[in-house]
């Protein structure tokens, strides 16, 4: 009985000193994975080793091991051995049965398993019961069986900890990196817009949001964009506004010496020396007179005045552009002004702003370039001597081909 007392105090230590921690994952002795169902199984060592008991013991497998015990002992029977051999005597008819310990046989799950309510090995999620060992920075991610201590998008793990991952050293941006923990964010220089993936950057066409960037024209440029004029014009230092060149006082011009140089904006026109026609006499640079002992007169205007102005195109309307009065006032006279010539499209009229005196208004948007001539006409009326004769104004008027 003392070789089976160490025999079965050798067991009870096999099964105390099993280890469950998770590190070996692995059974004790005397048990083998099941790895199909995580279960720690009994191996029968009296099946798997030969001549497990010598002499005249028998083997008898127990929870983790297994125990030699003599033939006669009536407590263990081995299953190996048949009561009706002839071999050994039949034993002894039964007396009072010891009060032996009774040895289960309990279900030992492995690592990172325990038993549910079916008695079955069920994963232990240590992520939700908090038994795990993560740092604080990390996240708990649950495997089988297991765990895994990770960190969150942004971060990397070193030397256990989880430390933000600087996005903008390597290149995530296309134009400007803002580094903040477990991102990063992109922005673009001035004169550019992100794309709708965040990272890349394209150019804002300036031009495109509004017509009065520029007074003339916009020209969009990398990040950018700048304003052009037209030729005849200089960009001012707001470096949107067009300023006309007066190609008249710099004497940037082709006119003869016998021609006027005039100054429109955006260019110049060389004027020809006024010619009176017949039967018009010249009384100086700009009036022809037609003389009234001429009969050829008798139903002409006394005197015709040359006159050139200019305009923007398109201009707002209605606008004043010119005045006409008499500069003789007669006792008895009263005057009449009208176009006479030249509003065929109805474009101007004739308002009477005093006795002796009117003002030409345009009343429609004219597009340039484009050249008008109107014959203005001053017809005075005397009913105390008779009297009836008129005065023209012949206004050239030289339409710009912009608007400023």
């Amino acid at each position: 009985m003392q070789g089976l007392k160490r025999i079965l105090t050798a067991f009870t230590l096999a099964v105390c000193l099993s280890n469950p921690g998770k590190a070996q994952q692995q059974c004790t002795n005397g048990f083998d994975l099941d790895r199909a169902s995580g279960q720690c199984l009994d191996i029968d060592e009296c099946r798997t080793i030969p001549e497990a008991c010598r002499g005249d013991m028998v083997c008898v497998n127990q929870n983790g091991g297994y125990l030699c015990v003599p033939r006669t002992n009536p407590v263990y029977r081995s299953p190996y051995l048949n009561p009706y051999s002839n071999i050994y005597p039949p034993p002894p008819a039964p007396g009072p049965v010891p009060n032996y310990p009774t040895v289960t046989r309990p279900l030992i799950c492995r690592f990172g398993y325990q038993l549910d309510e079916n008695n079955q090995c069920a994963d232990i999620d240590e992520c939700a019961s908090d038994s795990h060992q993560c740092n604080p920075t990390q996240i708990c991610i649950n495997t089988e069986g297991g765990y895994t201590c990770s960190c969150t998008e942004g971060y990397w793990l070193l030397e256990g900890q989880c430390l933000d991952i600087d996005e903008c050293r390597y290149g995530y941006c296309q134009q400007l990196c803002a580094n903040v923990p477990g991102s990063y964010s992109c922005t673009c220089n001035p004169g550019f817009t992100l794309n709708d993936d965040g990272r890349s950057c394209q150019d804002m066409d300036e031009c495109s949001f509004s017509e009065f960037l520029c007074q003339h024209e916009c020209v969009n440029g990398p990040g950018s964009y700048y304003c052009i004029c037209p030729s005849g014009y200089n960009l001012l230092d707001d470096s949107r506004s067009c300023q006309d060149i007066n190609e008249c006082e710099t004497r940037n011009f082709t006119c003869t010496p016998q021609q006027t140089c005039f100054n429109i904006p955006g260019e110049y026109k060389c004027l020809d020396p006024v010619r009176c026609e017949d039967p018009y006499i010249q009384i100086n640079e700009n009036r022809c007179m037609c003389p009234a002992e001429n009969p050829g007169c008798r139903d002409q205007p006394f005197t015709i005045l040359y006159r050139v102005m200019d305009i923007v195109s398109g201009r707002s309307v209605p606008s004043d552009i010119f005045q006409m009065q008499a500069t003789t006032r007669y006792p008895g006279a009263y005057y009449i002004f009208q176009i006479k010539s030249g509003n065929e499209g109805r474009e101007f009229y004739m308002r009477q702003t005093g006795p002796i005196s009117a003002t030409l208004v345009m009343t429609r948007p004219v597009k340039g370039p484009r050249t008008i001539q109107l014959d203005l006409e001053m017809i005075t009326v005397n009913t105390v001597i008779n009297f009836r004769g008129s005065s023209v104004i012949r206004l050239r008027i030289y339409v710009s081909q912009y608007s400023f």
